[in-house]
């Protein structure tokens, strides 16, 4: 199967998505010189609705760093390699359309047996912590763009990308 160059890897994915009975879509605005970005994974059922099975929400400044992930989700029972298929094709999407390397998230601290789950699954991604986000004055800025405290973690886009497309591409040999 061809792999695709960066420029090309969305619209491989989309392409994979398609086989796999999945439509890759993205919602992608330009306010006041930033990116938001939604990515969904929906499921066509009985021909006429979707089912969203995953979604990716963020935004992205025009630097290295500049991509702030916010929202990850995948439904409960959806088809095998979404979560992954997400991940792909954000990063994609990264490499592709913004000059943005590394990506920053924050994996909130709501119940501390969820946030170390979140850490496991994001270290699993390629995300390391950077520094905990807590209570202190320096840190609301970053309590106020991610709406908690909680583990601030950053990734290399690429590294991300290649064993998110690892995961995705498994389930289909």
């Amino acid at each position: 199967m061809n792999r695709g160059t960066p420029d090309q890897m969305l619209e491989q994915l989309e392409s994979e998505a398609l086989e796999r009975g999945l439509l890759l879509r993205l919602q992608v605005n330009r306010p006041l010189g930033l990116w938001s970005l939604r990515l969904v994974v929906a499921q066509p059922v009985d021909g006429e609705r979707l089912l969203l099975q995953g979604e990716m929400k963020g935004w992205a400044f025009g630097a290295d760093t500049g991509l702030q992930l916010d929202t990850m989700r995948v439904q409960p029972g959806a088809p095998a390699g979404v979560g992954d298929l997400v991940w792909a094709a954000t990063m994609a999407w990264a490499l592709e359309a913004t000059p943005c390397r590394r990506a920053r998230l924050l994996a909130i601290r709501d119940a501390e047996q969820q946030h170390r789950r979140l850490v496991r699954y994001f270290r699993q991604r390629g995300f390391n912590t950077v520094r905990e986000v807590e209570a202190a004055l320096w840190d609301l800025p970053l309590r106020m763009v991610w709406g908690g405290a909680g583990a601030l973690m950053s990734g290399e886009v690429q590294a991300v990308l290649e064993r998110s497309l690892r995961g995705w591409r498994q389930p289909a040999a």
